[in-house]
């Protein structure tokens, strides 16, 4: 359990940074969250209604529910930065629905490299306050990882096929030749057979028809046309397969590991040999570090891992955690990133550039190692 004095001590620094505490509500609509993780976070949450029948739960996470009171505020497209400290509620086998989560969200700064050194910095700084002081830092980069798959000019089934075998570390069955649906691609191999070839507006109707049937409306709060519309790129990508030039790019990039500068440098020399132009991307990663070792972060300690990935809905640039040394065999105890394309989501009119990180305060305890797989940042 935190203690006040730690608790204060985090409210404290994070205030002095620059982050204005919040407190979001508890109650959270359901189809945000399902539609940004899946179905499959439900059954993690603490699902209800509301007296029109609405679905609401639980808030899993503060990260979201910060976001869209931004969005409800006077500040919203604004620079702004907050931070929180509270309970968040997720169904967890052997220990306590309800645990305390602390944190920050950056929102609206241009200097995109700076922010995201000084989210680590911050992060880093939190846990010496309590008491982890040496902890062993991953880093990865979605943006870089679509950049490279934009480059290599992927058909967009493949290429979503591809990014999502990264994140689901199924990758290997993919890059050997197999089905580019993976599992559940075999899975539903009927429908898609019964689909493949059709016309589009045809084959739409078949798979609503289908999901009527079935008496299925929507799915990770996904309606029945966006899901059929999912189907009918599934069947277009169930043959394809990678050319084996692209499938070796791919594996020597996926294999890159090191700190930040090492790993960066690989990958430049890897897509220069391959004719791939990806010197824009690369530079903003080394600026990123840069102002990682201006704040004075030992960065040769950090690992950067180019198989590294999150929530591909989710994240869009930096992504990276913590672990406490002491319990390496537990989940992350610090996760965070940059995820631009949140507050498109929920309804920003314009992009707004958002950056930040969650503390997972009951993993500090020796509870931390029963934490689901659903603990993280989504």
């Amino acid at each position: 359990m935190l203690e006040l004095d730690q608790a204060n001590a985090l409210g404290a620094l994070f205030a002095r940074a620059g982050y204005s505490r919040v407190e979001p509500a508890v109650l959270q609509p359901v189809d945000v969250f399902l539609d940004l993780s899946g179905e499959d976070i439900r059954r993690h949450m603490f699902v209800t209604q509301d007296a029109t029948g609405r679905e609401l739960c639980l808030r899993p996470d503060y990260t979201i529910p910060v976001s869209r009171d931004y969005l409800a505020s006077a500040e919203a497209g604004q620079q702004a930065a907050f931070s929180y400290l509270g309970p968040v509620f997720r169904l967890r086998a052997g220990t306590s629905g309800e645990f305390p989560q602390a944190g920050v969200e950056s929102f609206g700064r241009g200097d995109q490299e700076a922010a995201d050194a000084e989210i680590v910095a911050l992060a880093l700084e939190a846990l010496a306050s309590l008491g982890i002081t040496q902890p062993v830092i991953r880093m990865g980069d979605v943006g870089l990882l679509t950049a490279l798959l934009d480059k290599l000019d992927l058909a967009p089934p493949v290429r979503r096929r591809v990014l999502r075998a990264v994140v689901q570390g199924r990758l290997d069955g993919v890059l050997d030749g197999g089905d580019i649906n993976g599992r559940n691609g075999q899975d539903h191999a009927g429908l898609l057979a019964a689909i493949e070839g059709q016309d589009p507006q045809a084959a739409r109707a078949f798979v609503e028809d289908v999901m009527a049937i079935a008496g299925v409306t929507s799915v990770g709060g996904r309606s029945a046309g966006e899901i059929a519309e999912r189907f009918l790129a599934r069947a277009s990508s169930r043959h394809a397969r990678i050319d084996d030039g692209i499938r070796d790019i791919l594996t020597r990039y996926l294999a890159i590991s090191g700190d930040p500068d090492t790993a960066i440098g690989e990958i430049r020399s890897l897509t220069r040999d391959a004719g791939l132009d990806l010197d824009a991307t690369l530079d903003q990663c080394e600026a990123r570090t840069g102002f990682m070792a201006a704040r004075g972060l030992d960065v040769g300690s950090f690992v950067f891992a180019a198989d590294f990935a999150r929530n591909l809905d989710y994240y869009t640039g930096l992504i990276f955690e913590a672990h406490d040394p002491s319990r390496p065999e537990t989940k992350p105890i610090v996760g965070g990133g940059r995820y631009d394309g949140l507050l498109s989501h929920l309804g920003a009119r314009a992009p707004i550039p958002a950056v930040g990180f969650a503390i997972w305060l009951d993993r500090l305890t020796g509870d931390a190692s029963r934490s689901t797989s659903a603990g993280d940042r989504p």
